[in-house]
C-alpha cells in the first residue's frame, strides 16, 4: 500500500542522453566523480550562472537607456526594453540552468524552500552566496563592457557640475547598477510598492509550481515567470522595486567596489535587499493555504516532468555506483517509483 502523502508514477521507458550519445570513459569518469563529490558545487554554479543571466541582460540594457540619455544618444532604449530585457534574461536562466540547479536564482526562494523542508540550510547558504557572487560578477562585466561610456557620461556631468547631485541616484552612472530612489521619496511608499510586487511575483511562481496547474505547464513556466517581472519592471520600476535580494546586493557590491561607501544606497538599501523576503514567504503561505488544493488531478505535464526527475535520479546514482544495477529507490512492482509529497 501506498503511504499517505506518497503517490505512484508509473515509470515509463526512458531514454537517457547516455543511452544515444556515446561517451569517452574521461568524461564518464567526471559525471561519476561530480555527482559523487562535486554535485554541490555544480548546482552553485548553475545558480550564479541563471543569476548571471538576468542581471546581465537586465543591467545591461539599464545601462544602454540611461548613459545613452546622459550622453545625448536619445532612442537607443526605454522602459520598455528594460522590462523584455529582464524577462528574456529570467527566461534564459530557467531554461538553461534550472534543469541543474533548481531554479532558485532568489534567496526569497531559497529561504522560503528552505523552511518547507525542500532544501537544507547548508545547501541555502550556499545557494545565497552563489546567487549574490553571480549578479556581482555580471555587474563587473558589464562595467568593463560600457567603461567608456561610463567615464564619457561622468565626465559631462562633472563639466554640468551636476555630478554630485546625480550620480549616486537611478539616473546617475551608478544607478546603472545599484538601486537609488529618487531624493526625498517617501520610503514608506517605496515599501509598499515593493512588498506588493514582489508578493505578486511570488503568487505567479508558486501557480507555476504548482503540479496541478493545467494553464501552467513545465514548459510554459520560464515565460509566465518572465512575463510577470516585465509586468513589475513596466509599471512600477519608477517608483522603486528591486525584486530580487541576490540581483540587489551583488550589484550593490559591486557598486561599492567600484565608487565606495557613496554608492551605499542609505537606507532603501535595506528595503531593496530585504523586503522581497517576506513577500515572498506570505506569497507561498497564502498560495499553499488559500489557492492551493490537494484533491486536483497532477496534470500529464506535471507527471512526466516529476517521473523524468525520478529517472534522472535513479540513473545518476547508477552512474555513482559504476554498475548497472537497479537502484533502490525503485520498489519493483511494475516499474513504478514512489514520489514522495509530489
Amino acid at each position: 500500500m501506498t503511504a499517505a502523502g506518497a503517490h505512484q508514477l508509473r515509470q515509463g521507458n526512458f531514454v537517457h542522453l547516455a543511452d544515444i550519445k556515446a561517451r569517452s570513459s574521461a568524461f564518464i569518469s567526471w559525471e561519476r566523480r561530480r555527482h559523487r563529490q562535486a554535485h554541490w558545487l555544480v548546482e552553485c554554479i548553475a545558480e550564479a550562472t541563471g543569476v548571471f543571466f538576468y542581471v546581465f541582460a537586465g543591467v545591461g540594457s539599464t545601462a544602454s537607456y540611461l548613459l545613452a540619455n546622459t550622453t545625448g544618444m536619445n532612442g537607443i532604449g526605454s522602459l520598455y526594453q528594460i522590462g523584455i530585457a529582464y524577462a528574456f534574461g529570467i527566461m534564459f536562466a530557467l531554461i538553461v540552468c534550472a534543469p541543474t540547479s533548481g531554479g532558485h536564482f532568489n534567496p526569497a526562494m531559497t529561504i522560503a524552500f528552505t523552511i518547507m523542508g525542500r532544501c537544507t540550510p547548508k545547501k541555502a547558504v550556499r545557494y545565497i552566496i552563489a546567487q549574490i557572487l553571480g549578479a556581482y560578477i555580471a555587474c563587473l562585466l558589464i562595467y568593463v563592457q560600457w567603461k567608456d561610456l561610463i567615464q564619457e557620461a561622468t565626465d559631462l556631468l562633472e563639466a554640468a557640475g551636476t555630478l554630485d547631485a546625480v550620480m549616486f541616484t537611478a539616473n546617475g552612472p551608478a544607478g546603472v547598477f545599484a538601486l537609488y530612489v529618487p531624493p526625498g521619496a517617501n520610503l514608506g511608499r517605496v515599501f509598499l510598492n515593493e512588498f506588493v510586487c514582489d508578493f505578486v511575483i511570488g503568487l505567479v511562481i508558486w501557480s507555476c509550481l504548482d503540479p496541478t496547474n493545467f494553464s501552467a505547464p513545465p514548459a510554459a513556466a520560464p515565460w509566465i515567470i518572465a512575463f510577470v517581472y516585465a509586468v513589475v519592471v513596466w509599471g512600477y520600476s519608477p517608483v522603486g522595486v528591486a525584486t530580487n535580494a541576490a540581483r540587489d546586493v551583488g550589484c550593490r557590491l559591486m557598486a561599492l567596489t567600484i565608487w565606495g561607501t557613496a554608492a551605499s544606497g542609505g537606507t532603501y538599501a535595506a528595503i531593496s535587499a530585504l523586503t522581497n523576503i517576506p513577500a515572498t514567504l506570505l506569497a507561498a503561505a497564502f498560495y499553499e493555504c488559500i489557492l492551493a488544493d490537494s484533491s486536483r488531478v497532477v496534470t500529464p505535464a506535471h507527471a512526466d516532468y516529476l517521473a523524468g526527475h525520478a529517472a534522472h535520479e535513479e540513473h545518476s546514482q547508477r552512474i555513482i555506483r559504476g554498475d548497472g544495477s537497479v537502484s533502490p529507490s525503485l520498489d519493483g512492482k511494475s516499474g513504478e517509483k514512489t514520489l514522495e509529497h509530489v
